[in-house]
């Protein structure tokens, strides 16, 4: 372990750095630039729409993805579980009327509520989840 410096090291050391600095109030005159050829830009082309057309995604068609309705959940134990058999009913954390989340490949993108069309359920969307944004 190296030994704590002395304050005579200190002192001395103070001393030159006060021998080397610009004394307050001084002006310190800027060297000459190096000389550069000016800058030239080309002009900027108007940008393409960058909407999110169908035509765009057209690639995308025949890809699968995993869509999850959550209706709610459920906390329980292994013993509770064991016991539910066929008419069991579970009990969920969501009210009726609650939006239901709607996950593709396990991301929440949207929001809805359920619906009953021709004896199916089915699902409204009423609300686009924006993107989580990663980063600073």
């Amino acid at each position: 372990m190296p030994d704590e410096p002395r304050q005579e090291d200190i002192d001395e050391l103070m001393k030159v750095l006060a021998a080397s600095a610009v004394p307050a109030g001084a002006r310190i005159e800027p060297s000459a630039p190096p000389s550069a050829a000016p800058m030239t830009y080309e002009p900027l082309s108007p940008a393409a729409p960058s909407g999110r057309g169908d035509a765009s995604l057209e690639f995308l068609g025949d890809v699968n993805v995993q869509v999850r309705v959550e209706l709610g959940s459920s906390k329980m134990n292994v013993q509770e579980v064991l016991q539910l058999g066929s008419g069991s009913i579970v009990g969920l954390d969501s009210l009726v009327g609650d939006p239901v989340n709607i996950f593709v490949n396990d991301r929440l993108v949207a929001r809805g509520e359920v619906l009953v069309v021709r004896d199916n359920f089915a699902v409204r969307i009423t609300e686009v989840v924006p993107p989580a944004r990663s980063g600073p």
